[in-house]
């Protein structure tokens, strides 16, 4: 029963086997957690019915030929679904490239083939209505921020959440209930996100929850958090190896060189230079978007506080979100990624601070940056648009399913 429950959450995530909190790391064929020893598990890349034959690639990138006959059974099983009484019966009709698969069978010595009993379906198309269903759920009971305390004697988190209106303080209750994962280095996938706790958090992380909002707009209650130690970081592209999938970059906070590494699962955006021109700032003083001086018998919010605009409006508070503006922009390929672009990349923090994974990058940012950015004081002088980008709020480092 261990095997087969290990067995399905690869089949239905995509993920690294997780128990007993230690995660398998595939660096070859040999370790691959996608090969076990009764199975293989990953995606179909090839059928040919003339040999008898599939194309199975994992997740960690090792190919495995599985050999099928007049007596292999085939079941078709719902993303979600863990138990094959659940299962469908199907034929090998029914198996296309693309779709992910569980072949069932004793492996060869050396990891390579597997001669199936069963095949285990589910079908890209079922994949793909799940993890839209996922996302949409995520967004519409979804909070994006970064840490800014950690109360253990409360289990509170309270995270900075940028809006139209300027930073807001929300406070999240963390109970024995709360569901929390927590990215590890170097991976950029929602889905590898192993099982953490409390202590684990850090002020500066950022975080993702799914959850429900009272009528405090400045309290959440979530039921599974997601967070991750990511940098943040803006500059402009000096050099673009499109083969490679390397961005090398002048970082302009710290005036250094970076290589960003764009891997398939990263994701691209373009920042449109309209948005950046509608009110060329969040903070126009004290009052907010326009400078408009707080009502009568109100205090001026703190510097960077943005004042509840009368309680949640479509589920949000406090106005338009930074973080799920910048989720909603078109995506693009790194051949749209010019030299002399600015951009955003969130990353993982890894083990070279020199060379970043992106999980995902926007460009245009230079119309981001005159979004975000405060209408200078008189006499003041125009602060580098990326000093404290890590801590400003903006926390799209963490995907959705």
């Amino acid at each position: 029963m261990r095997f087969l429950f290990l067995a399905f959450i690869l089949l239905i995530t995509g993920t690294q086997i997780s128990a007993n909190n230690l995660v398998i790391q595939a660096t070859t064929q040999a370790n691959d957690p996608g090969i076990l020893a009764k199975g293989a598990i990953g995606e179909v890349k090839a059928i040919d019915s003339a040999a008898n034959q599939i194309t199975l690639k994992t997740d960690a990138g090792s190919v495995v030929l599985v050999s099928f006959t007049d007596k292999t059974t085939y079941k078709r099983l719902a993303p979600g679904e863990t138990a094959l009484t659940n299962a469908t019966d199907i034929t090998l009709a029914d198996v296309a490239e693309g779709d992910r698969i569980w072949a069932r069978g004793t492996v060869s010595e050396d990891r390579k083939s597997v001669p199936a009993s069963m095949i285990v379906l589910m079908t890209k198309g079922d994949i793909a209505k799940k993890q839209e269903a996922e996302r949409l759920e995520w967004r519409r009971r979804g909070i994006l921020g970064v840490i800014t305390a950690v109360k253990p004697e409360t289990h509170e988190i309270v995270i900075a959440n940028r809006t139209i209106s300027g930073t807001q303080s929300v406070v999240l209750p963390v109970s024995d209930k709360t569901e929390m994962r927590r990215y590890a280095p170097d991976s950029i996938r929602f889905s590898d996100a192993k099982p953490s706790t409390f202590t684990d958090l850090k002020v500066g992380d950022q975080l993702r929850a799914l959850g429900d909002r009272g009528e405090d707009p400045l309290h959440f209650t979530p039921q599974k958090i997601v967070t991750g130690s990511f940098r943040t970081v803006g500059g402009v592209v000096t050099a673009i190896n499109a083969e490679t999938g390397e961005i090398k970059i002048n970082e302009l906070e710290k005036k250094q060189p970076l290589t960003i590494v764009i891997k398939q699962d990263a994701v691209l955006r373009r920042f449109p230079s309209e948005l950046g021109m509608m009110g060329g700032g969040f903070n126009r003083g004290a009052g907010g978007p326009g400078g408009a001086p707080p009502a009568a018998g109100q205090n001026a919010p703190a510097a960077g506080q943005a004042r509840p605009q009368g309680g949640p409006a479509g589920g949000r508070a406090g106005g338009f979100n930074i973080n799920e503006m910048l989720e909603r922009l078109p995506t693009i390929s790194i051949a749209d990624v010019k030299v002399g672009d600015t951009i955003i990349v969130s990353s993982t923090q890894g083990l070279d601070p020199g060379r970043l994974t992106a999980i995902s990058l926007v460009s245009g940012a230079e119309h981001l940056f005159a979004l975000l950015a405060p209408r200078p004081q008189p006499g003041q002088t125009t602060p580098n648009p990326a000093a404290g980008l890590g801590a400003s709020g903006i926390s799209f480092g963490i995907g959705l399913p």
